[in-house]
Order: structure tokens, then sequence, then C-alpha cells
């Protein structure tokens, strides 16, 4: 037996197979992603201020202070700066967030680990979470509200016209 693909079929369907009810917040699906990939650019777009600039209380939590340019706490705050806004409007999403979750996993391990297993006790929940964010992001990619998207209903659009 096939799930028919109209779209109201279809809930049908799941509530039958899976007994699965539709929570009122699935309307909103594709807001809450371009709200959660556009935060969390947002956030990271912070730590690289910190770790540049000196802002937002310094790297390391002193005011002022600024990761060494060419070290990798340098580099990270360079990819944050500078390309965690691509995240933020959506534009080559999957590889961006891809990225910075394998950066957030090598801050995980380099920096919070050899202090311990548990996130809560290394302090490297945030760490861990962010990664597991932008894993996700980058499986799910840029959504509705997106460059991404854009461009490809744009692309479509082209290659329909020369049908």
């Amino acid at each position: 037996m096939s799930i028919p693909a109209d779209r109201d079929d279809d809930r049908g369907q799941r509530e039958r197979w899976t007994g699965e009810r539709q929570f009122f917040m699935h309307r909103f699906e594709e807001a809450t992603l371009a709200l959660l990939r556009v935060m969390s650019g947002l956030m990271l777009m912070q730590h690289g201020a910190q770790k540049l600039f000196g802002e937002l209380g310094g790297w390391r939590g002193e005011p002022g202070a600024t990761a060494p340019l060419l070290s990798q706490s340098g580099v990270a705050g360079l990819l944050e700066i500078f390309v965690a806004p691509l995240l933020v409007v959506g534009l080559f999403t999957r590889p961006v967030a891809f990225l910075f979750s394998g950066m957030l996993a090598v801050a995980y391990f380099q920096v919070h680990a050899p202090d311990g297993f548990w996130p809560i006790v290394n302090r490297g929940e945030l760490a861990a979470l962010y990664c597991f964010l932008f894993f996700y992001i980058s499986a799910r990619g840029g959504g509705k509200y997106s460059v991404d998207a854009w461009r490809g209903r744009r692309h479509n659009v082209r290659n329909l016209r020369r049908i």
C-alpha cells in the first residue's frame, strides 16, 4: 500500500499508520527552521566577535582580549564572522552548516573532552549542542525561506523555459 502524494491524504495516512496526530505547530515548520538557522548563525557570529575583536566579554572571558589570528581560535573566529552570515541568509546552507558542525566537534574534543566525559562536567554542552544543531541543518538544508530555496526555484523556472 502506498501513501498518496496529496498533502491532506498524506496527513490522514500518517495518522493511520503511525498514530501520530498533527500538532498545530506543523504549520510553522519552515518558519521555525528559518528562525533556528538565522539565530544559530547570529549566535555564532557573536563568538567570532569575541575572538577577533575582543567584544562581548572578550576572548576566553578577558575583556578586550583577542585570539591570535593564525591560531585555531583565530581561524574559527574568521569563519564565525565571515562565513556564518551565509548561514543566516541561507546561502550554501548544507556545506556551511557541515563545516561548522565539524569545527564544533573539533572544539569539543580538543578543548572540553580532556576535562571529563560528560559535557555538563567539562563545560562543553554548548559546543556539543551547536555541533549537532549544525549537523541537523546540514542534513535538512536551508528550508523554504532561504537564498538556497530562492536560487533553486529560479533555476527550475529557467529550466522550464527551455522545454
